[in-house]
């Protein structure tokens, strides 16, 4: 039970730590930001409170030397500087590697923890708070700010479970300030009724403190969602107040909701004088109880409402479930084809209608169950931030990241194996791309430099774009290395689109040196590589001087995609359907008009094409009439020529066994409603591998 809620808390310590590097880096933007210096600290308030309750006492430690600093920042104490942003990302940093290093005994470097910690304590001037002597520290406080809170704390009855200590919490409001506790033990059951794992206590507390309601909440802040927790001002004390007497007992407990309107009416029959001077006293009258019921219960109600539809709102699963879950769901799927198709077969009106039901529920069914595993991309776009203001650093560049379409969401698994492309393409914009600060000057550009990252939804795939306002591509440059590569011969014409491509040729690289970003020409048809593994493609557009574009476009998810069914002989096989342009008959005479060349002439225009029977081998002889499929692959439509076109079909995609794994132009298979096996192409690869062999 421990292991599983120290793994718990790991899992949400790495959300918060994603979310403090996003906001030191708006923070450094916008220094005053009061929302943002929140946002810290409660993320390191937060890490170090959970921290320490589940034994991980080192990252508590150095956590709450970060968490004192931005707590002076937060009270207008101590300034954001640049500084301070780059100790406390070294400080994300380094807590990081302490929950890395948790599990094998590691637990982060102490020597950087030092160094960090030293660097903190220099920038504020200051030893931590706690050496402060209290006679200084009352001292110091200003009568004015003072004021008297009400608090209730109920927790939940498994908060033992958790791993929660409740002292621990009581112990440190009570470094606020004067604190009175009071346990309620009023609900304890009979001694064979109680539960040992299980917390039957509550508390009502009082403090006065000068630190505000918000310090107090801080207090709380990781256990509020596991417990009833109310705070009430109650008094202020300012410099020159009045001695005077406070609320009268019957009010109190109306206030604070432990007695209700029958039972004070209960004690005002019994005790006449306390009703009698209740009013003669102009206190309160029985009107303005009832108002003050009714308002204490609505409010609290309104608040157990909210919380409870707030904790019903999101709940944590794990990743492997929800892959379970799309597997099946994918399983369903193919039976439900399997079902259509038998259902067609027997005529049977009632078996269709059946099946045609089971359709439409499965459809409903796939497509939640893939909107379950969709994430926004903005999650991953904010990962980026930080490469691109440390790669400006050590770069001595200035360089501005803009992000658009955050929300845009995709499949977990394609964020996942997007993220490595992504960052190589943002490197090489901001190495190659974005110039040195005096060069952009002289070119008559602003010195600070952009990098655009964007995201939007186009049919069922995504289009992440990169652009830069650096220098461009070089056509020239580009042109002499492909020609000294032997990539291409010296007399070729290319288009702007075919020569831009050419980057992504193995090796292939213009640096005129090499840096510790790049200009080792490894990288780019890695790049090339991963994104078509994702069923996607890479364009490049650039002006030279103003800048460069990288479109990425991308499915949406690769567990069930649509695609286009063909048939080669009693072979079916797969394309997917966001690639395929259109579909045209191919017959004897137009093969003969070609003299052998494999290009069709589709509306005055030329596609070249490639005949699947010929290319996988496939013994018997064609119809008199094929079909192209006209696909579009980088910008350039080419045409596989097929026996049949059968239709559209949705396609679980199984991989490969570790035998085929490898094999070009194949990038899985599916199962059919009558129980064959179908082949998925891999048109890019397939592509690549025709022009392979032609060369």
């Amino acid at each position: 039970m421990i292991d599983q809620h120290r793994q718990a808390f790991k899992e949400e310590a790495y959300e918060l730590l994603a979310e403090l590097e996003t906001s030191l880096l708006e923070l450094e933007e916008q220094p005053d930001d009061v929302d943002v210096i929140g946002r810290v600290f409660r993320a390191m308030h937060t890490i170090k409170g959970s921290g320490s309750m589940f034994g991980f006492d080192d990252i508590a430690a150095f956590t709450h030397e970060v968490e004192t600093i931005f707590d002076m920042v937060r009270n207008g104490k101590l300034q954001v500087t640049g500084r301070l942003v780059n100790l406390t990302l070294a400080a994300r940093d380094q807590i990081r590697a302490m929950l890395d290093g948790a599990d094998d005994g590691g637990g982060g470097d102490l020597k950087v923890s030092g160094e960090i910690i030293m660097g903190l304590r220099e920038l504020a001037g200051f030893q931590p708070a706690a050496a402060e002597p209290p006679e200084a520290a009352a001292a110091g406080r200003k009568p004015a700010n003072l004021a008297t809170y009400r608090i209730r704390f109920a927790p939940s009855r498994d908060i033992f479970i958790t791993g929660t200590n409740p002292l621990t919490l009581l112990q440190e409001l009570k470094e606020l300030g004067t604190c009175s506790v009071v346990a309620q033990t009023g609900d304890f059951p009979c001694l064979e009724e109680i539960d040992p794992e299980a917390c039957y206590v509550y508390w009502d507390l009082i403090v006065t403190t000068d630190q505000g309601e918000n310090a107090i909440r801080d207090v709380f802040i990781f256990v509020e969602d596991d417990c009833e927790l109310r705070i009430e001002q109650v008094a202020e004390h300012t410099q020159f107040e009045e001695p005077q007497d406070y609320k009268k007992l019957g009010m109190i407990l109306l206030e604070r909701g432990d007695i209700t309107t029958k039972e004070m009416e209960e004690i005002l029959a019994q005790q006449h004088r306390f009703g009698e001077l209740a009013v003669s006293n102009g206190i309160l009258d029985q009107g303005k109880v009832q108002s003050a019921l009714v308002e204490q219960r609505h409010v609290k109600e309104v608040r157990q409402e909210k919380q409870a539809t707030e904790a019903a709102s999101s709940i944590r699963v794990p990743a492997e479930r929800l892959d379970l879950l799309v597997n099946l769901v994918g399983e369903m799927v193919t039976v439900q084809a399997r079902l259509s198709q038998t259902a067609a077969q027997r005529e049977d009106a009632e078996l269709v209608a059946i099946a045609e039901e089971v359709e439409r529920l499965t459809a409903e069914l796939r497509d939640s169950a893939l909107n379950i595993r969709m994430l926004p991309i903005g999650s991953t776009f904010s990962k980026f931030k930080r490469l691109v203001r440390d790669l400006s650093v050590e770069l001595g560049k200035q360089i501005e990241m803009t992000t658009e379409g955050g929300e845009t969401e995709l499949d977990k698994t394609v964020i996942e194996k997007l993220n490595d492309p992504l960052v190589h393409l943002i490197r090489n914009s901001i190495d190659h791309g974005i110039e040195l600060p005096e060069a952009r000057v002289a070119a008559g550009k602003p010195a600070h430099g952009t990098v655009h990252l964007a995201a939007v939804h186009s049919g069922d795939s995504v289009v992440i774009t990169i652009d830069d306002d650096g220098a461009g591509l070089d056509k020239e440059a580009i042109r002499a290395k492909a020609i000294e590569r032997g990539i291409i011969p010296a007399t070729a014409e290319l288009s702007d689109k075919e020569l831009f491509s050419l980057v992504f040729a193995p090796g292939f690289s213009t640096a005129k040196k090499i840096s510790s970003v790049s200009g080792r020409g490894v990288g780019m048809d890695v790049v090339k590589r991963a994104i078509e593994l994702l069923r996607g493609s890479i364009d490049i557009s650039s002006v030279q001087g103003k800048g460069t574009r990288i479109a990425v476009k991308i499915p949406l998810t690769l567990a069930i995609i649509e695609s286009l069914r063909v048939q080669i002989g009693e072979d079916s096989f797969m394309l997917p359907l966001a690639l395929v342009d259109e579909c045209v008959e191919l017959t004897r005479e137009d093969v003969e008009r070609s003299h052998g060349r494999n290009l069709a002439h589709v509306r005055a225009q030329l596609i070249p094409y490639i005949p699947l029977r010929e290319h996988f081998r496939i013994q018997g002889t064609p119809p008199e009439i094929q079909q192209i499929v006209i696909t579009q692959v980088n910008g350039t439509r080419v045409g596989f020529v097929v026996d049949q076109v059968i239709g559209e079909h949705q396609t679980v995609i199984k991989s490969l066994g570790r035998a085929y794994r490898d094999v070009d132009g194949i990038s899985g298979a599916t199962i059919l409603g009558d129980g064959s096996v179908a082949l998925i192409l891999d048109v890019p690869q397939l592509l690549q591998a025709v022009e392979a062999g032609q060369a």
